[in-house]
């Protein structure tokens, strides 16, 4: 890990999901101790509290948007709080909330990445693609339109947060596990050309070979963002989430991830989104969260050499 300044955001909201319950998701994240797990890897972890921001008024979608302003309000107040951090030479670490903050947080780093001319990558760990426009919508729950606009397909008071349109390219983007997707965007995906790993891809070569392909080009001059909506999960592992979809990665499949991303020692900025502890048990879902985050930061089951020291076996 080469950023062991890391700083704790937390943004307690449900505005943009259809299901309330993940504006707790921060809490329960610290309940299970996300603070101690980073900082016994040697981090300087700081927890910057929780952002405040306009109440989920519960209303119907207009115009194909639900809470449109609220959404917005979130994101932009989101975007400068992690915007702050990357400048600060801090590893920002957003605690949801729900996947619409995605559009905050992204368009901060992409801005950042800007800024010092560093190439991005994304890696979307979650069961749903998040590519839905107003017109494509069966609910109109911003939490399922995060990628398109960041890849400037939406209104306008979002796609320009950042003050970049696009804030990121659909070529900078992987998203992996992916297993619940409507029609429209499934067109949408193609058009756009965004590099999707499936279930049925993962369940075909296995998630070594997709982690391979999913971190392929790279390098020291690349910020790696992770942003990890815990129902990329499979639910009888994770049930604390608004969007359950079965025959989702194991335990082991999903620690493998997120120990292959440690390999890199690129990781940059993180979100964890969508734990809605009202539908956990016991905080179990917010404790397999933080197993993963761990892994993230460096915890493996035995000492390993840097990858690039490995010799073949």
């Amino acid at each position: 890990m080469t950023n062991l300044n890391v700083s704790l955001i937390g943004v307690p909201t449900d505005v943009g999901a259809g299901t309330r319950g993940a504006s707790m998701g921060p809490e329960a994240l610290r309940v299970a101790d996300i603070h101690a797990a980073i900082a016994a890897f040697g981090a300087d972890v700081r927890d910057c509290g929780d952002l405040a921001g306009p109440a989920n008024p519960n209303l119907p979608a207009v115009d194909g948007f639900r809470h449109l302003h609220q959404v917005a309000q979130w994101n932009e107040i989101l975007h400068e709080a992690v915007y702050a951090e990357l400048r600060a030479g801090r590893l920002p670490v957003m605690l949801g909330g729900d996947h619409c903050l995605a559009i905050g947080s992204i368009s901060a780093v992409a801005r950042h990445c800007r800024s010092v001319g560093k190439k991005l990558r994304v890696l979307w760990f979650d069961a749903h693609a998040d590519l839905n426009t107003a017109t494509m919508t069966p609910s109109g729950n911003i939490h399922g339109m995060p990628v398109a606009c960041l890849c400037g397909h939406g209104p306008e008071v979002l796609t320009r947060i950042g003050g970049h349109i696009p804030a990121m390219l659909p070529a900078e983007i992987r998203q992996i596990g992916i297993r619940s997707v409507d029609e429209g965007e499934k067109r949408f995906l193609c058009e756009l050309g965004v590099e999707v790993f499936d279930m049925r891809y993962i369940d075909e070569v296995g998630m070594r070979a997709v982690m391979e392909q999913a971190l392929a080009g790279v390098d020291e001059n690349t910020h790696l963002h992770v942003s990890l909506d815990v129902d990329f999960l499979d639910p009888t592992i994770a049930p604390g989430v608004g969007t359950t979809v079965r025959g989702g990665p194991t335990y082991r499949e999903a620690e493998l991830c997120m120990e292959m991303i440690a390999d890199t020692e690129q990781l940059a900025s993180l979100d964890i989104v969508e734990l809605n502890p009202a539908l956990d048990h016991r905080n179990m879902t917010a404790e397999l969260a933080v197993d993963l985050v761990e892994s993230l930061f460096g915890k493996s089951t035995l000492m390993r050499m840097h990858r690039q020291t490995r010799g073949n076996r």
